[in-house]
């Protein structure tokens, strides 16, 4: 795939033209007020039937599963050749982001990583249970990992514990910097199992909590630098009861190590349809500035070091626009990411997003530090990129020990 054909572009257009009408009236008040973004999310799921293919893919797999096929591969045959539905899912990130980041971080962890846990590694009646209302965003959903002293270091230091009571199971422990944590329905907790053993020993489980369990606590909004239309908080267990039911898997079995690690390349992967959008917004509203704002006698745009900037940024551009039709391509096939290549996919976009956001800030000169002009705000938006879903430093960890694992 090397363009958006004519259908991709109608798509794409239809779901501008909703933004403008949605959400670009009500950006001040998603960004700084206290209007959560869940309403908005799901009228565009409505209006653009996000929420019945949703369903319609849900309920396909529920049948195979039940059928006792293949997933895996009969999810790989039926998504071989449809550009279309992969395009579907990462239009909006783009368009949205272009406004409103927060909004696509919310809506990726509550129908991405939450609802993806639950389907990649859930029973059948798990999945039935929980997954198909985070899937249309008829409940939010939070994927808890994240606590106070861990850090890039989520598993080493993780202190959160499940002990063993009879055939159920006691939760104790904090997360921090949840993605919907003061909203969320439905908890995707990851934990380890208490045997009386050293911390570092114990086994890593996953459990699915619900909003309004005795003993769970969810705190109000955290504020923060960026991403105000993305509700993020901290969750405080205390004595949580839980029954093998809500066990992911229903055994402790289930490596949800591993199920992490899939559910972060997921996450990875989404930064470069992010980091498109706020590129592509950024170069607009500079080429825009550079044309009008005069300084010496002529628009800056004649001077060449602000052309320099206005070159890298559409360099930049047209780089995360491969990466994001390479990842159609290969989703169309069922061809799904290593951990390595989402985190490199990760490290150049979240980079690429905060050098260009930078250089935009600096074309406007005063009026970029201003809030009435947006490159502030999306210069604030984009550092997250860099932090959240691993950090940079974690991202070249994860790519070098790939490339010096294999074979000469």
């Amino acid at each position: 795939m090397i363009e958006w054909n004519e259908q991709q572009e109608m798509m794409r257009d239809a779901i501008r033209r909703f933004i403008d009408a949605e959400i670009v009236p009500n950006l001040e008040e998603l960004e700084h007020g206290d209007t959560p973004p869940y309403d908005v999310l799901r009228k565009m799921f409505k209006t653009f039937g996000i929420d019945e293919m949703a369903k319609q893919r849900f309920e396909r797999q529920i049948a195979r599963e039940g059928n006792g096929a293949d997933t895996a591969r009969q999810e790989r045959a039926a998504g071989s050749g449809d550009t279309d539905s992969a395009a579907m899912q990462l239009i909006p990130i783009i368009e949205l982001c272009r406004y409103c980041p927060g909004m696509v971080t919310a809506m990726g962890v509550s129908v991405g990583l939450t609802a993806s846990a639950i389907m990649s590694k859930g029973t059948l009646a798990q999945k039935k249970r929980w997954a198909l209302d985070l899937l249309t965003l008829d409940k939010v959903g939070a994927w808890a990992i994240t606590e106070p002293d861990s850090g890039s270091d989520a598993f080493g230091a993780m202190k959160a514990s499940a002990r063993r009571d009879g055939d159920d199971y006691i939760l104790n422990g904090n997360k921090t910097f949840i993605t919907n944590g003061p909203y969320a329905d439905t908890i995707v907790f990851i934990c380890k199992l208490d045997e009386g053993n050293e911390a570092k020993d114990r086994q890593v489980l996953t459990f699915v909590l619900d909003s309004g369990m005795e003993g769970l606590t969810q705190s109000k909004p955290m504020r923060k630098m960026g991403l105000h239309s993305s509700p993020t908080g901290e969750l405080f267990l205390e004595d949580v009861r839980a029954g093998k039911d809500r066990l992911l898997g229903e055994t402790e079995k289930v490596q949800s190590r591993s199920g992490a690690k899939e559910t972060f390349s997921t996450e990875r992967t989404g930064v470069a349809a992010m980091a498109l959008g706020i590129v592509e917004q950024c170069l607009k509203l500079s080429v825009d500035y550079a044309r009008t704002r005069v300084a010496f006698g002529k628009p800056i745009g004649e001077y060449q070091l602000i052309q320099l900037k206005l070159a890298k940024m559409e360099v930049a551009r047209v780089n995360l626009q491969n990466m994001v039709f390479h990842q159609i391509e290969a989703s169309s096939r069922g061809k799904r990411v290593s951990l390595a290549e989402a985190s490199a996919y990760k490290l150049y976009a979240a980079q690429a997003a905060m050098e260009v956001c930078l250089e935009a800030v600096q074309l406007f000169g005063g009026n970029g530090y201003m809030a009435e002009f947006q490159v502030e705000q999306l210069c604030r938006d984009a550092k997250v990129l860099q932090i959240y879903g691993g950090t940079d430093e974690i991202q070249v960890s994860a790519i070098a020990r790939s490339l010096l694992s294999k074979a000469e």
